[in-house]
């Protein structure tokens, strides 16, 4: 998990000073439209649906933005169909890429995909050859003044199946993906603060760099895809030491 856990704090600490909000805006109105249109517009008998709501509003994304991207998925609002495609690559170093993107067109997609790997040192892999080393969980972060014993109890009982510190300190929950709502009720029903909580790819075993160098070499193949407008996610299985996380910053 660390490799994510890296890059969503890296990935938080690049957003708070991003001037292109109605970027990230755009990338979570997708995910709530598509969320809409797989498992319907009920939130309650909707986990991803849920889950990608309570994310956009703590983005800020006006309620009434997101109850449009709603009625969009659900087809009750005429709108562009987008469509679920993944990517799999490798960053320097042995570095596995997934990539999650939601595009209208597949044929402009891919070849950008693959031309952005390439640009960067990085290279495109066969559907299958990465996705093995991800698993789909759920992920909620939180409050990390709270004692490991108070929280494990709360969490365990809910679905929780691993605690562990992130890269700032704070608790970090990873659940089954349709448990994530359930998880995050119950710590918030105890007033502990939930800092975000989300789905994600955890992986089943981590590359460590270790120099800075390696560390911009794989980051450098990330950024680019996370840039791209029609991607979504991207999620590698990389650690980086904290000295040398510093040591980027």
């Amino acid at each position: 998990m660390s490799g994510h856990s890296k890059w969503a704090t890296i990935k938080h600490k690049k957003g708070a000073t991003d001037k292109a909000r109605g970027k990230v805006f755009a990338k979570l109105i997708k995910q709530v439209e598509v969320a809409a249109r797989t498992g319907g517009g009920d939130r309650d008998a909707n986990p991803t649906l849920r889950t990608m709501f309570q994310k956009a509003r703590e983005a800020s994304v006006p309620l009434d933005t997101i109850e449009r991207a709603v009625k969009r998925g659900t087809g009750e609002l005429e709108g562009v169909e987008y469509q679920e495609i993944t990517y799999e690559g490798y960053a320097p170093h042995g570095v596995a890429v997934f990539v999650e993107a939601l595009t209208d067109n597949k044929n402009r997609t891919g070849p950008e995909m693959r031309s952005t790997f390439g640009k960067n040192g990085g290279s495109m892999a066969e559907p299958g050859s990465v996705a093995w080393q991800f698993d789909r969980k759920g992920i909620v972060i939180v409050d990390g003044s709270v004692g490991e014993d108070d929280l494990m109890m709360i969490v365990l009982d809910a679905g929780a199946e691993d605690i562990s510190r992130d890269g700032e300190n704070n608790w970090q929950l990873i659940t089954d993906p349709s448990l994530t709502h359930e998880v995050r009720t119950a710590v918030e029903a105890e007033n502990i603060t939930v800092l975000s909580s989300d789905l994600t790819m955890v992986p089943s075993s981590v590359v460590t760099l270790s120099t800075a160098d390696e560390a911009r070499s794989v980051l450098k193949v990330i950024d680019a895809l996370d840039d791209l407008d029609d991607v979504q996610e991207v999620y590698a299985n990389f650690d980086i030491s904290d000295e040398i996380l510093a040591e980027l910053e």
